[in-house]
């Protein structure tokens, strides 16, 4: 252990340098490349998230601007809610969620009924 130790500490004395050189003369000696892992670990990670965007099944429908015609909002979410008359009122003068969780298809099926009565959403 203590040549190990020696041996870490010698290399903490080492400029930038003198460490590229020492990297390169252990490529040549054992065959190998430094740099080859580093770059097939980073592939992999790149795909997973590239995938993760892709995957997305469950979006949020929310309120952004009510319009002109609050009626018809306040009879367009109770059609995708299970909400009273009085909730399905306060949720559109909240701008508050209409539906959470739902498939792209239903959130944009939201989105053009709430469009018709004259509101604005997002979906997440």
């Amino acid at each position: 252990m203590a040549d190990i130790a020696k041996f870490i500490e010698e290399i903490k004395g080492m400029t930038v340098v003198e460490l590229n050189e020492l990297v390169k003369a252990l490529e040549e000696e054992f065959g190998v490349s430094a740099a080859a892992p580093v770059a097939v670990a980073a592939a992999p990670a790149a795909g997973a998230a590239a995938e993760a965007v892709e995957e997305k099944t469950e979006f949020n429908v929310k309120l952004k601007d009510i319009g002109a015609k609050k009626i018809e909002v306040i009879k367009a979410v109770r059609e995708f809610t299970s909400l009273g008359l009085a909730e399905a009122k306060k949720l559109v003068e909240d701008l508050g969620m209409i539906k959470e969780g739902v498939n792209k298809e239903e959130a944009e099926k939201i989105a053009a009924r709430m469009k018709e009565a004259g509101a604005e959403v997002t979906i997440d």
